[in-house]
């Protein structure tokens, strides 16, 4: 794949971009946002791997542009902790995937193939790091309105957030993935949400799981 590389690290830039020509990637590198929207309209590009804070034009903003460029184009966000504040601006821009810069290789990789593919990525280090201080809000399955969601929606979506597979949850709860499968098309529903990584912000920015 044609994978861009957008942080204002060059030596970061340089140990990720050997690691992955190693797989055959094509690598372009821009140290700042504002490089790589120059010279996005002629560079093929299947997936960004894009800094947030950079000088001259920053992540967010860049993601914003690149998405009227190439509408189709894949951004998996680079973060560093203590970040987490952009993370609800960069779902909105369009991005569809968050993993923290001290990741091992591999899950850079996981992380691509599945953005590829049409998936959302979020790794389990940010994960544990977002939820470590988080807690369910709870609610009666009986007292909820059509429009909000029920008790088990709520576990579904906590479970969801820890990054566990509909068979996982279905496992944990003790009940079918058939169930789990019907609860998340209507937490996606319900919320508007386009795909779990959307999800996973609503909850947190709406406080249906709160810091």
């Amino acid at each position: 794949m044609n994978i861009f590389i957008v942080d204002d690290h060059e030596l970061f830039r340089e140990g990720l971009k050997l690691l992955l020509t190693t797989r055959g990637h094509r690598v372009i590198e821009a140290p700042d946002g504002r490089q790589f929207i120059n010279a996005l309209p002629e560079t093929p590009c299947d997936i960004v791997l894009m800094d947030v804070e950079m000088p001259n034009m920053n992540g967010i903003e860049a993601t914003i542009n690149a998405m009227k460029i190439k509408p189709d184009i894949k951004i998996i966000v680079l973060s560093m902790y203590g970040e987490e504040q952009y993370y609800y601006d960069m779902i909105d821009a369009g991005a569809k995937g968050f993993m923290l810069k001290n990741s091992s290789i591999d899950k850079v990789f996981d992380a691509i193939e599945k953005v590829s593919n049409g998936d959302s990525y979020f790794s389990e280090e940010l994960l544990v790091n977002l939820l470590d201080t988080m807690r369910v809000h709870k609610q009666d399955a009986r007292d909820a309105p059509d429009n909000e969601l029920s008790g088990r929606e709520i576990e579904v979506l906590y479970n969801i957030c820890l990054g566990l597979s509909n068979q996982e949850i279905a496992d944990k709860l003790f009940i079918s993935k058939r169930t789990v499968d019907k609860h998340r098309a209507n937490l996606l529903s319900k919320t508007g949400s386009r795909n779990t990584a959307s999800l996973i912000i609503h909850a947190i920015k709406n406080k249906t799981i709160r810091l």
